[in-house]
C-alpha cells in the first residue's frame, strides 16, 4: 500500500519540507485534489510546509522530561546557540525516551539534554558513539531461547486439525495491554464471527503518550513474537494481510521490526502457503506521520486511508467496518507478544506467571524522580512499591508524593497506595488505571500541580480538534491553568463542570480523559492547591 501519506513522507524525506510547488507537483502525478494533499500535510505533525533549518533539535516538553528539567534544558541549549541561524531547537510531545529524560533528538540520533555541549557537537557534525546496549533477559517473556526454534507456535497451529486459538485466548483471560485493556479473546472471537472479507490484522505500536516506552523495548528485542503474534491472530480470525503501525521516531525500533520481518519471510513464516499449510498472510509497516490521536484506533484506520487522523464515530467498531470497511483486528505490541507465548506454552502457564490469583505478566514502563528509570517485566500482582524497590527506589533518597500508575492518562494516586497490586481491576478499585502500563513516580523535588499543568497542555496539544467540547474545553483549562500559580475553589469547580461536559460529549477517550489527571491531584492532594 503506497498511498498519499506514504507520499508525503517520501517528499518530506527528500526536500526536507513539502513545499507549494511539490505539493502541487505531487497532486498532478498522483491525480488526485491538491486539497486533499493540503489538509493532509497541514494536519500531521511530522510534516513541515516550511523550509527547515540545517539542523533541527527536538527536544520534549512532556511530563517526565518536564520533571527532569528539560524546558531549562533547552532553555541553556538555545543559549549555547545563540547567533547561530543554521540551527532550530523546537519543543515537541512525548517522543518515546521518557527513561533518559531530560531527552532529545537530532535527526534520528536520541541526545540528552543535560549537556548542552555535547548537543551543539552532534549539531556540527560529530557524531556520538554508537549505543552500547546490552539486551535484557526477558525471562519467560522471551518464548524460544533458540533463534532456531522461532515461529514454531505458528507451526503447530497450521498443522494442528484443531487449534482452538481463540478458545485458548478467551480461557487466559488475557486483556489488551495498550490501555483500553479489552479481553483479548472476546475480540478475537467477534472478528472471526463477521462474514464480510478480506479481513485485516494492525498491531498498534503508536506508542505516543507521556511516561509510555515499553512497546519500544518489545519492538527492540521481541519483534519476532509480536510478528507470529499478529500472524497467528490472521490464522484465527480469516485474515491474509497485517499491518504494524509504528510512530516515526521510533526508527531503530522501525529497523527491527522489518529485520524481524524479513527473517520471517526468509524463514516461510510469512508469505504464501506458509510452512505449506495453504495459509497465506503478507506482512507491511505503515510508519506514522505523527500525533497522539492516532493511538485511537479509528483515527489510525483514517490515516492509513489518506485522510486526516481524525476518531470516527462509534459503532461500528473497527472488527465489523475497520480499514476500508471490512473487518480489523487491533492489538498493542505487548499484547501480540504475550499472545504468542500463552498460545506456546497454554493458559496454565500464563496464570502461573502471576502472583496469587492474579495471572500472567507485565512490562511497565517507569519514570520520574525514580533512581533507575527504565522497562521492568513483573508479575501481575506485584505492588507499586515493590517495583519501586526493583527501581532502586526514589532518586537521592527524596520523598515519593505521589504516582501515576497508568500513564500520562491516568489519575495520581498518594503513596498510600503503593501496596496495591498491578493488575487492571486492583488500579480500578482505587481510583485510577493500569492504562498504559507506564507508571511516572513524582518526589518532593518536583511540583505536582505543575505537573497536572503539564498533563493538561498535552492533551490541549495532541487534540485533533473535530469534537468541538474537546477542542475548546482543553483550551479553556490550560488557559485558566496559566492565569496564576493556585487554583481558586471556583475554578476548581468550573474544571469539574468542564471535565463532566468533557466525558459526556467528546467522540474518543482524548477528550474523556484529558482533565482527569489535573483533577486527581486537586482532589488527592488539597494541598497543592489550598490559599492561606
Amino acid at each position: 500500500m503506497r498511498g498519499l501519506v506514504h507520499e508525503l513522507t517520501l517528499l518530506q524525506e527528500r526536500d526536507g519540507w513539502l513545499s507549494e510547488p511539490e505539493l502541487a507537483a505531487l497532486a498532478k502525478r498522483l491525480n488526485v485534489p491538491l486539497h486533499r494533499l493540503e489538509s493532509l500535510s497541514t494536519f500531521y505533525t511530522h510534516f513541515r510546509r516550511t523550509p527547515p533549518k540545517r539542523v533541527e533539535v527536538a527536544v520534549c516538553r512532556d511530563l517526565s522530561c518536564a520533571m527532569a528539567g528539560g524546558g531549562e534544558a533547552a532553555e541553556r541549549l538555545r543559549a549555547a546557540l545563540a547567533g547561530r541561524d543554521d540551527v532550530e531547537v523546537r519543543e515537541v510531545s512525548c517522543i518515546g525516551r521518557c527513561d533518559r529524560a531530560p531527552v532529545g533528538c537530532v535527526g534520528h540520533d536520541v541526545v540528552s539534554m543535560t549537556e548542552p555541549e555535547a548537543v551543539v557537537a552532534i549539531v556540527d557534525g560529530r557524531r556520538p558513539d554508537p549505543e552500547v546496549r546490552e539486551r535484557p533477559d526477558w525471562g519467560e517473556a522471551e518464548v524460544y531461547r533458540d533463534p532456531a526454534d522461532r515461529h514454531g507456535t505458528l507451526r503447530a497451529a497450521l498443522l494442528s486439525e484443531r487449534p482452538g486459538l481463540s478458545e485458548t485466548i478467551v480461557d487466559s483471560g488475557l486483556r489488551g495491554m495498550g490501555g483500553a485493556g479489552f479481553p483479548t479473546g472476546r475480540k478475537w472471537t467477534l472478528v472471526a464471527k463477521e462474514p464480510a472479507t478480506p479481513k485485516y490484522v494492525i498491531c498498534n505500536a503508536d506508542e505516543s503518550e507521556p511516561g509510555t516506552f515499553k512497546d519500544r523495548e518489545v519492538l527492540r528485542d521481541l519483534s519476532h513474537l509480536v510478528i507470529e503474534g499478529m500472524t497467528l491472530a490472521g490464522y484465527c480470525i480469516g485474515a491474509e494481510s497485517g499491518w504494524v503501525f509504528i510512530r516515526h521516531e521510533y526508527e531503530p525500533e522501525r529497523v527491527a521490526v522489518q529485520a524481524a520481518i524479513d527473517a520471517a519471510y526468509a524463514a516461510g513464516a510469512l508469505g504464501q502457503n506458509i510452512f505449506g499449510s495453504g495459509f497465506n498472510f503478507e506482512l507491511k509497516v505503515f510508519v506514522s506521520p505523527g500525533g497522539y490521536i492516532l493511538g485511537e484506533e479509528t483515527a489510525l484506520l483514517e490515516c492509513m486511508e489518506d485522510r486526516r487522523g481524525e476518531p470516527r464515530n462509534k459503532p461500528p467498531f473497527p472488527g465489523v467496518e475497520g480499514l476500508w470497511n471490512k473487518p480489523t483486528l487491533f492489538n498493542n505490541v505487548e499484547t501480540f507478544a504475550h499472545l504468542t507465548g500463552i498460545l506456546h506454552h497454554g493458559v496454565e502457564w500464563w496464570r502461573s506467571l502471576g502472583l496469587g490469583d492474579h495471572a500472567g505478566h507485565k512490562f511497565i514502563s517507569v519514570s520520574g524522580d525514580v533512581e533507575r528509570p527504565g522497562v521492568v517485566l513483573v508479575p501481575m500482582g506485584t505492588t507499586l512499591r515493590e517495583l519501586l524497590e526493583r527501581c532502586g527506589g526514589m532518586r537521592d533518597g527524596q520523598e515519593l508524593i505521589a504516582f501515576a500508575p497508568g500513564g500520562a492518562s491516568s489519575n495520581f494516586l498518594p503513596p498510600d497506595r503503593l501496596d496495591v497490586a498491578i493488575d487492571f481491576g486492583t488500579l480500578e478499585a482505587v481510583g485510577s488505571m493500569l492504562g498504559s502500563g507506564a507508571v511516572v513516580f513524582v518526589g518532593a523535588s518536583s511540583d505536582l500541580l505543575e505537573a497536572g499543568r503539564n498533563v493538561t497542555r498535552f492533551f490541549r496539544n495532541e487534540s485533533c480538534g473535530k469534537c468541538v467540547p474537546c477542542r475548546v474545553g482543553t483550551e479553556k483549562a490550560v488557559k485558566m491553568l496559566e492565569r496564576a500559580d493556585d487554583i481558586s475553589d471556583d475554578q476548581h469547580r468550573e474544571l469539574k463542570e468542564l471535565h463532566a461536559t468533557l466525558a459526556r460529549t467528546s467522540i474518543c477517550g482524548l477528550g474523556q480523559v484529558a482533565l482527569g489527571p489535573l483533577l486527581s491531584i486537586l482532589k488527592n492532594f488539597p494541598a497543592v492547591h489550598e490559599r492561606d
